[in-house]
């Protein structure tokens, strides 16, 4: 994957979520996408790299960090809860949709529940 699908694929999966909208309240170069206010992904240029920043628990975070090397602490945010992925790596299109899903849920479960435009705890996952 590389970084124009990275940024294609995140964006493609937040656009699709409940109640997303897309801002550039850093400028055109900082895609912002939130929910209910609050940021859980930001798409940017670092360096000459495209990223994705997103969303973590910390205990997910640290685990990915250790099993990818294209993701890293969160560029520009807190450390502790947010990750962001580099292109090159290990990344499939179905992990980027993944994390920005999981990202949103974050998000939404901290907001009052008469802003949540889903159950977060159900919403995405696997209805088996």
């Amino acid at each position: 994957m590389d970084g124009s699908e990275l940024h294609r694929r995140s964006d493609e999966r937040a656009m699709e979520l409940p109640q997303s909208v897309l801002e550039y309240p850093f400028g055109p170069e900082h895609a912002v996408y939130k929910v209910g206010g609050k940021i859980f992904l930001l798409l940017t240029v670092l360096a000459g790299e495209k990223i994705a920043t997103l969303k973590a628990l910390p205990s997910d975070g640290m685990a990915l960090r250790d099993a990818h090397p294209d993701i890293t602490p969160g560029y520009h945010m807190n450390k502790r809860h947010w990750i962001s992925l580099r292109a090159g790596g290990t990344l499939t299109s179905d992990m980027v949709s993944e994390l920005v899903t999981e990202s949103y849920r974050l998000v939404v479960a901290g907001l009052p529940r008469i802003r949540q435009p889903v159950e977060p705890d159900a919403f995405g996952r696997d209805q088996r």
